[in-house]
């Protein structure tokens, strides 16, 4: 298999070099050249591990990987770092299934792709004879940065840069990224939001001049979000694990179908549940929940794509984006897999903030619908889920529960339904228990850990209890137009 770029038809890579690049050098998303189909049944993935079964579905992808490259790659990053064997447990709350995919060593779902990326890219760093120093660098709204940050500390031939809204994230957030150690990592925040972050790493990251500068110095760059393929394929994982651990539990039939929540404001996440729906698997509806700043909400309503609106800081701070990367990747297939076309929309809304899909691509959204909640409902979903099941979730899955509820009220549709939970309520402990009773209200973050853990009997997290008494490392802030000094200044060019 080739990947192929969103923006020219002429650019073909394979998967070690997709991965170790990152972005294609006229700044599209490189794209499978053709989807793959599952080639076993789901009665026999049913019966494997995750490690298995992860291996079961990136060898569909990562075609120039031996089996032995791909497996020690997977062995690496699903292991004694998950708090769970199950590595994403299920857990049946208020008529859905809540997919927990925070068990990893930052309790956020991007544990999920991170965990295996450095090794990928070390991976395919040797099967390309790269012989320069790779600098990843990296957008955050909350939780890729951490991560990222933990994923490739110390990890030889690599340094990581991350850049985020420094008054955009949670307190905890922010507390594990700038407590990170390591002396190839760098975390900066910026004044601007997550946008500005993205912007200005896309911007870097497609400078020839900066790069042809850098090569010079012995770096290359690359990166960590989920704009790298080699972060997409390991998502595609837990949604086909879902899937047969419901099949081996006997709460589906083979070949019945799923509905998929996903909360998601770069599109990712929920891209990686459509590609799986491509390649096979049995799912009915995919329902994007968006939280205030619902540009993809609209855009699967009307068709338009208008990021040109307030941004709003949420209790749900990983989806404040306006501009979600990922689904040029779906624009790219609605346009017939047409770079050109895609090029054109993708240059208007850089030029205007907006584009509009034609009839004919509306067409093809047809396995997509959109949903979103406000604050009020978020915090009302919480205390809900809680006061009926005594089961905790964060702001983010709250999100996506409530997108459902409004799913099941406007459609009646009993789906047997997966809600991908993405981060444990432990980074988000204000919103979460100031929801459940607002007695919580005048605690700061860190003082309502205690509490969280009585009210849920989950035990407190080592990403919690490691940061406590952690010395801050990082301190950097920058505005928008400094990005690129501050990257030279880290890098000593």
């Amino acid at each position: 298999m080739y990947f192929k770029s969103t923006r020219d038809d002429s650019l073909a890579f394979s998967s070690s070099e997709a991965i170790l690049t990152g972005l294609s050098p006229e700044g599209g998303l490189f794209v499978p050249d053709e989807m793959p189909a599952f080639d076993r049944t789901f009665a026999e993935l049913s019966a494997l591990s995750y490690q298995d079964l992860a291996y079961e579905v990136m060898k569909l992808f990562l075609t120039d990987f031996t089996e032995a490259e791909l497996r020690d790659c997977i062995d690496h990053a699903y292991d004694e770092k998950f708090d769970t064997p199950a590595i994403a447990p299920i857990k049946e709350a208020d008529g859905a299934f809540f997919l927990e995919l925070f068990h990893g060593k930052t309790i956020a779902f991007k544990d999920m792709a991170l965990s295996i990326l450095p090794h990928l890219m070390t991976a395919s760093a040797k099967k390309c004879g790269l012989d320069k120093e790779i600098v990843i660098l990296t957008a955050t709204s909350g939780d890729t940065g951490k991560a990222a940050l933990a994923g490739f500390d110390s990890v030889p031939g690599t340094r990581i840069i991350v850049f985020y809204p420094k008054d955009g994230v949670s307190p905890i957030q922010k507390k594990q990224m700038v407590t990170q150690p390591g002396s190839n990592t760098f975390v900066v925040g910026i004044e601007g939001n997550f946008d500005d972050a993205q912007n200005g790493v896309k911007a870097i990251s497609g400078n020839a001049e900066l790069r042809a500068e850098l090569a010079e110095a012995g770096f290359t760059f690359s990166s960590a979000n989920s704009i790298n393929i080699g972060r997409l394929v390991p998502q595609i994982v837990y949604y086909v694990h879902a899937y047969v651990s419901l099949l081996r539990e006997g709460k589906i039939a083979d070949g019945e179908k799923i509905n998929i929540v996903v909360p998601t404001g770069n599109f990712g996440n929920i891209l990686a549940a459509f590609y799986a729906k491509q390649m096979g698997l049995p799912v009915r509806k995919l329902i994007c929940a968006s939280n205030e700043n619902k540009v993809l909400f609209d855009f699967f309503r009307t068709g338009v794509y208008d990021r040109n609106r307030e941004f709003h800081l949420t209790s749900s701070p990983s989806m404040d984006i306006l501009l979600s990367s990922n689904l040029e990747r779906l624009i790219w297939l609605l346009c017939g897999q047409n770079a050109q076309e895609n090029r054109k929309l993708m240059q208007e809304l850089k030029e205007t903030g907006k584009y509009e899909i034609s009839d004919a691509m509306k067409a093809g959204l047809e396995s997509f619908c959109g949903y979103y909640a406000d604050e009020e409902e978020t915090a009302k979903t919480i205390r809900k889920i809680f006061a009926r099941d005594s089961y905790i979730i964060d702001p983010h899955t709250a999100v996506a529960a409530c997108a459902y509820e409004k799913y099941r009220e406007d459609t009646g549709d009993d789906t047997v339904t997966v809600i991908a939970s993405t981060a444990s309520p432990y980074k988000f402990t204000h919103s979460v228990l100031s929801a459940i009773d607002e007695k919580y209200d005048a605690y700061a973050d860190f003082d309502l850990i205690a509490p969280l853990q009585e009210l849920s009997g989950v035990p407190v997290p080592g990403a919690i209890r490691e940061i406590l008494d952690a010395p801050v490392k990082h301190t950097t802030v920058c505005g928008r137009d400094e990005m690129t000094a501050v990257v030279k200044g880290f890098l000593g060019v």
